[in-house]
C-alpha cells in the first residue's frame, strides 16, 4: 500500500499558481504542504518554454509575495526606463531558488514526476502508485488555468508528408528557410517575429498568419510605480465613461496610451491584452505579408489550407507554429469548495498575485464563504466584451479585498499587487491619477459593465 503523507494541504502544481499560494500560505501559517507536480522540477510550463522567452510583463509582477523577481530598471537598450522582464532562464532559477526556501521550512515537500489520481491518490507517469493524503487534506487546484503551449501537443491543423511544420521552440532551426510562416495571433507570434527579425531575417521573408488581430497593453504604462500604473487604470475608467460601444472604448484607450494595435488600419477583435514594447510594435509593422483569411486546417506542401482560402508557398517554406490556447477560459468556479480549493487570477491580469492573495486569506481567515466574499474569481480575456467583463470583475474583486484592513496592509507590501502603494509614498503625479480614479471609477464601471452586458 502506498504510503499516506501526514499534511493539511495537497497543491497539485507547481507552476506560477502553485507556488505563489505555497509561499503566502507557509509564510502566514503554521501549514504542511504536500506540493507535486508531473514535471521533475518547479516552474510549470516555463520548464517547455521557448527559450528565447521573456515575461511580457515587469518582473515584480510576477513569482511569489516572499521574494521578489527582478526589480531592477533598464538602463538601456529599447526599453531603457522601463523595469526589467526576467528570461527563461532567470524564471527557472527563481523558482529553484523559491522551492529550496520553502523546503527550508521543514513544512514544504515537492514531489516530482507525480500526477494527482484523483482522492488524494499520487501516482508516477505509469501509473502506479506513489503516496495518498489522509481525507483530512485540504485539495489546493493549481492547474485550473494552466495555459496551453505549443511545445505540449500537435499542431491544431493536419500536417501533410512532405511539409515542414515546427514549434516555435526550434524557431532558430529554421532561420535560414526560403519563407518563415508565423501561425498565430498572440504573444508567442509577436514573440516569434520580433526574434526572427532579431537574429536578421528579413521582413520580405515573414509571413504572418494572424486570424485576429490584437489590441495590446502598451508595457510603458504597466510599470510598478503606483503614479504610472494607476494613472493607466484612471484612463480606463474615463474612457469607459464615455465609450459608445467597445470598439470606441479601445480606440480611446489607444489615443491614452493605453492599448496599442499592430495595423492601424485593421479594428481588432481579440483582446488577450498582452503588454508589448513600443519597439516591438515597429517591428511586426514591418511585416507586410500578412494573411487573414481565418485559421489553418492543413498546411500541405507548396500551400496552406486556411478557412477562406488557400495561401501558395515555395519550396523550403518553414510553418512555426505558435497556435495553442494560452490562456484558457474554463467556467469561473467559487475558488473555496468543498473538494477543492482553486486558484484562479483575482485582480484582473495579475494571476500570481491572485494566487498569493488566496494563500493569505486562506491562513488568516475561517469560513469558506467569508473566504469567497473577499476573493470573487475573475477570468482571462479573449474577445473585446471578455476583456470588459474581466476587467469589471476585477475591479469589484479588488473592492471586495481592499475592504478589509489586513488585506489591504498586506497587498501594499506585495511586489506582486500592481496597484499597490506602499507607506509613505506620494507625489503630484499619484495623487492625479486617485483623483481621476476617484472621479470616473463608479461610472466607468458602470459604463464597462453594460458593454460587457454584466448586471450593475
Amino acid at each position: 500500500m502506498a504510503p499516506e503523507l501526514d499534511v493539511d494541504y495537497l497543491v497539485v502544481g507547481a507552476g506560477a499558481a502553485g507556488l505563489a499560494f505555497t509561499d503566502a500560505l507557509v509564510d502566514h501559517s503554521d501549514a504542511t504542504v504536500a506540493l507535486v507536480d508531473r514535471r521533475d522540477a518547479p516552474g510549470g510550463h516555463w520548464r517547455d518554454a521557448y527559450p528565447f522567452v521573456r515575461l511580457h510583463q515587469a518582473s515584480q509582477f510576477y513569482g511569489v509575495a516572499s521574494t521578489v523577481l527582478g526589480g531592477a530598471v533598464q538602463a538601456d537598450g529599447p526599453e531603457a526606463g522601463l523595469h526589467e522582464r526576467a528570461t527563461k532562464e532567470q524564471v527557472l532559477a527563481y523558482y529553484d531558488a523559491v522551492l529550496a526556501r520553502l523546503e527550508g521550512t521543514g513544512r514544504v515537500a515537492f514531489h516530482g514526476g507525480v500526477e494527482h489520481a484523483g482522492a488524494g491518490r499520487l501516482v508516477d507517469a505509469d501509473g502506479a502508485p506513489v503516496a495518498r493524503v489522509g481525507p483530512g487534506t485540504r485539495l489546493v487546484d493549481a492547474r485550473y488555468l494552466s495555459p496551453v503551449i505549443p511545445a505540449r501537443g500537435a499542431p491544431p491543423f493536419a500536417v501533410e508528408l512532405g511539409a515542414r511544420v515546427v514549434t516555435v521552440g526550434r524557431l532558430d532551426e529554421a532561420l535560414d528557410a526560403a519563407r518563415l510562416v508565423i501561425v498565430g495571433s498572440g504573444k508567442t507570434a509577436t514573440d516569434a517575429i520580433v526574434h526572427a527579425l532579431g537574429a536578421g531575417v528579413p521582413p520580405d521573408r515573414l509571413t504572418w498568419i494572424r486570424p485576429r488581430d490584437p489590441w495590446m497593453l502598451d508595457r510603458a504604462v504597466v510599470q510598478p510605480d503606483p503614479a504610472v500604473f494607476l494613472g493607466m487604470v484612471a484612463a480606463t475608467w474615463e474612457g469607459a465613461t464615455a465609450a459608445r460601444d467597445l470598439d470606441d472604448l479601445f480606440l480611446r484607450l489607444e489615443d491614452a496610451g493605453v492599448m496599442m494595435r499592430i495595423d492601424p488600419a485593421v479594428t481588432p477583435t481579440m483582446a488577450k491584452t498582452p503588454t508589448l514594447g513600443r519597439w516591438e510594435l515597429d517591428l511586426l509593422r514591418s511585416v507586410e505579408h500578412v494573411v487573414r483569411l481565418g485559421h489553418v486546417s492543413a498546411v500541405e506542401p507548396g500551400r496552406i489550407v486556411l478557412d477562406r482560402g488557400d495561401v501558395p508557398v515555395p519550396p523550403g517554406t518553414v510553418v512555426v507554429h505558435c497556435a495553442a490556447d494560452g490562456l484558457p477560459r474554463p467556467p469561473r468556479v467559487p475558488v473555496w469548495a468543498p473538494d477543492a480549493i482553486t486558484l484562479q487570477p483575482i485582480r484582473s491580469g495579475f494571476p500570481c498575485f491572485g494566487a498569493a492573495l488566496t494563500g493569505f486569506v486562506e491562513a488568516t481567515r475561517t469560513g469558506d464563504a467569508d473566504k469567497n466574499a473577499l476573493c470573487p474569481p475573475t477570468q482571462y480575456g479573449d474577445t473585446l466584451a471578455d476583456w470588459a467583463e474581466m476587467t469589471v470583475r476585477g475591479a469589484r474583486s479588488s473592492a471586495a479585498f481592499l475592504a478589509d484592513p489586513d488585506v489591504r496592509a498586506w497587498a501594499d507590501t506585495v511586489a506582486l499587487n500592481p496597484a499597490r502603494i506602499p507607506p509613505g509614498v506620494s507625489s503630484p503625479a499619484l495623487d492625479d491619477a486617485r483623483e481621476r480614479i476617484a472621479r470616473s471609477a463608479p461610472a466607468g464601471t458602470d459604463r464597462l459593465a453594460a458593454l460587457a452586458g454584466l448586471a450593475a
